[in-house]
């Protein structure tokens, strides 16, 4: 028997639900609809979130409150930050007893020698020697005969007209001899090394016959010590002020510093001291071969100017005497603290055992890059063959570095230095060989067992070598006459006080 009450009322239920289905919503209820529903899911899911903070607080994780984040903040500082420079600044204004040169009709010609670093060094005490003997300057000509052969002149490495104009108020500086004067005797001479103001205030007896005096050689012609503060100062107007390169080295320069910094912000410059001529001048043979060693033998005994000719490597490298290999410098940067990943740009020229011997730098920090890799061929194009400019790059980008470390005390490394102090004591590190080669064979042989304990060692080792402000340092004791002048600092390395003092001095 059918229900027909119970089917009624589905029917009934049916029609209802048909007639609130076929019913048509508006767009705009709809979506208050949502919005309402979306709302108070918000409002549900915010309430709940606010119990669970409240009863079970999550942890908070910050630099400050992390001891090992804290600590690994700390060791990136101490590896990037420079030293305190306590207060001082450049200071190379004259003093108010200096009054500039004349020397409108007596002549000083220049012969420049040696690698780039030598040539401006030389070329700033020839302005101070100019200042002293009261002589116009001629434009020095650079050397062109050297291990570099490099046919550069002048205006190709530097500034020529801002060299001229700045120190103008100092000295007169002229491009060349009058043609009057082309023609005329010279007094040609070979100024001793070293030399004291009172020494070309006797030279200037030379005036008496002759107009013009040509200097065969222009390095370390003038004393580090014991001169007048303006002669000092106007060596550092000369160098830091006046002898820019020329615009297309800085404006090179300035590129390839951005594009390192685009890499990453912060980057090691690395004086690579290891080409052939270093090694054979050096006499450095560790870890080379038999057949490396002769030829470097070679080359020292078949270069005239190059006195020493007989030397112990072993010797050489106990007595710190030698520059660090690319294995010893990776081994030291690690030591110091500088992660795999750190950026390091190697200045050098090619290096003596090519790839092979430089992938036992690159074992410890494969982030090496050369100049050669930030600039294209098109650039360098107007470089090439001339060592002299491709080293100003060099100098540029190591100038400009967070961090400079040179393998080796050389013109390059010593210029570097002194230019960085001058500018605020920018951090240099330079690394004590002859403690390193005691520490890398005590490690070799064993004695050494934990790299952690080597590690200690080099860091407390070179605490003091990171180029804070100190004054330079004069001869070793006990040594007398004119040997004792090799043993000085040189002036160019570190010209604090002369030129770098506090602000308070005017």
């Amino acid at each position: 028997m059918v229900n027909h009450r119970g089917s009624s009322h589905n029917h009934m239920r049916t029609a209802s639900t048909a007639k609130f289905i076929s019913r048509k919503q508006s767009p705009r209820a709809i979506a208050v609809y949502i919005f309402l529903l979306f709302a108070f899911s918000i409002f549900i899911f915010v309430f709940n979130a606010g119990n669970i903070v409240e009863d079970h607080p999550a942890p908070v994780i910050s630099i400050q409150s992390h001891p090992q984040t804290k600590f690994l903040q700390t060791a990136d500082d101490e590896l990037w930050d420079a030293p305190s420079r306590h207060g001082l600044r450049p200071c190379i204004k004259p003093t108010s007893r200096y009054k500039a040169a004349h020397g409108s009709d007596r002549y000083l010609t220049v012969k420049s020698n040696g690698g780039l670093n030598q040539m401006r060094t030389g070329i700033s005490d020839m302005v101070a020697v100019a200042y002293i003997m009261n002589a116009t300057l001629v434009i020095p000509q650079l050397d062109r005969r050297s291990f570099w052969q490099d046919s550069s002149i002048f205006s190709d490495i530097f500034d020529e007209l801002h060299f001229i104009t700045t120190l103008q108020g100092n000295v007169r500086i002229v491009r060349e001899l009058p043609k009057e004067l082309e023609l005329v005797p010279r007094a040609r001479k070979h100024f001793t090394s070293w030399s004291s103001m009172g020494y070309y205030k006797e030279m200037m007896q030379l005036w008496n016959d002759h107009q013009v005096i040509h200097v065969a050689k222009s390095d370390s012609r003038l004393a580090n010590n014991d001169l007048p503060l303006d002669i000092q100062r106007l060596r550092c107007r000369a160098l830091y002020h006046a002898l820019h390169f020329s615009p297309p080295i800085e404006s090179l320069g300035k590129k390839l510093v951005d594009r390192l910094r685009m890499r990453s912000g912060k980057y090691i410059a690395l004086h690579l001291s290891y080409e052939k001529d270093m090694l054979a001048f050096t006499g450095c043979t560790s870890g080379l071969t038999d057949a490396e060693s002769e030829e470097l033998r070679i080359m020292r005994e078949n270069t005239k100017h190059w006195k020493v000719k007989d030397i112990n490597s072993t010797e050489q490298r106990i007595g710190g005497f030698c520059p660090l290999t690319p294995k010893e410098v990776g081994i030291f940067l690690q030591a110091i603290g500088y992660p795999p990943s750190t950026l390091i740009y190697v200045a050098s020229g090619e290096i003596y055992g090519g790839d092979a011997r430089l992938s036992e730098l690159m074992s410890f920090f494969p982030n090496l890059v050369f100049k050669e890799k930030l600039a294209t061929k098109e650039e360098l194009n107007a470089f090439a063959k001339h060592a002299s400019q491709s080293a100003a790059l060099d100098y540029i980008v190591s100038l400009e570095s967070d961090v400079f470390v040179p393998s080796y005390s050389g013109n390059m490394a010593r210029a570097v230095e002194g230019h960085r102090r001058f500018l605020g004591h920018r951090k240099t590190i330079t690394p004590d060989r002859k403690g390193l080669v005691r520490l890398f064979d005590e490690l070799e042989s064993g004695q050494l067992r934990e790299t952690s304990s080597f590690s200690d060692l080099v860091q407390q080792m070179h605490k003091n070598r990171q180029g804070a402000p100190r004054k330079r340092k004069g001869p070793s004791p006990g040594i007398k006459g004119k040997a004792r002048f090799r043993t000085e600092e040189s002036f160019y390395e570190n010209p604090y006080p002369e030129c770098i003092c506090s602000s308070k001095v005017v």
